[in-house]
């Protein structure tokens, strides 16, 4: 079993570390199906990032309980993660277009040893699924989906001089993840392509566009 060192965050909540990125999003899937089963009374909030999830509950006593009974969940089991709850088997992903001019595109078809349009084909023909959300509201770091294959890796460095500004809309990547940027603001991620559809509307519910386990396919805009 996986096991995850929780770590005290207040008087009524905790932050479960585990080793790597699968087995937080295991984590965080067998987390929301015990509390939709009624099995963690009091939890609040579940945060999820790339080795942590944090549970924040109503008082000590329901974060007592709720850690224990994650402590006996089984997280080693690949299929504890391969449906994240909120998204349906089958369930439509949210469709994105892009216009893939980024300004990283070139670099990123050199870093691949491929050439540009295998980019694009590798970036839309992949399933892929919203990990968690941070750095700004409303940017989700974006992985394959669980059980994805995918048409080939599109794993690339962080630019070695980040952006004093990249535009809202601007699609990139950085290690294993994808994203689009939901504001003008500083980056490092390496850019290849732009999209016009918002992921951060303040007036809108949810405001977030791209939640956690949110199934996403980006298309070419033509």
């Amino acid at each position: 079993m996986t096991a995850a060192r929780w770590r005290p965050c207040g008087d009524a909540a905790a932050l479960a570390e585990v080793p790597d990125l699968a087995a937080a999003q295991r984590l965080l899937a067998a987390v929301e199906a015990a509390r939709e089963r009624g099995e963690l009374p009091g939890v609040l909030d579940i945060v999820p990032a790339a080795r942590t999830l944090l549970l924040r509950c109503t008082d000590a006593a329901a974060l007592e309980h709720a850690a224990a009974h994650v402590a006996a969940l089984p997280l080693d089991d690949p299929a504890a993660g391969a449906t994240t709850p909120g998204v349906p088997p089958g369930g439509e992903p949210v469709r994105i277009p892009v216009v893939y001019d980024g300004e990283d595109l070139a670099e990123v078809a050199r870093l691949l040893d491929v050439d540009a349009a295998e980019v694009v084909r590798r970036h839309t023909g992949t399933r892929w699924q919203v990990a968690f959300t941070g750095f700004a509201p409303g940017f989700g770091y974006l992985v394959a989906a669980s059980g994805e294959a995918g048409p080939g890796s599109l794993a690339v460095p962080r630019r070695r001089e980040p952006r004093t500004r990249v535009p809202a809309g601007a699609v990139g990547l950085a290690a294993e993840f994808t994203g689009v940027y939901p504001r003008a603001s500083p980056g490092g991620w390496q850019l290849v392509g732009r999209t016009g559809t918002p992921v951060w509307r303040p007036d809108a519910e949810p405001p977030a566009l791209l939640a956690p386990g949110v199934l996403v396919r980006f298309e070419e805009a033509r």
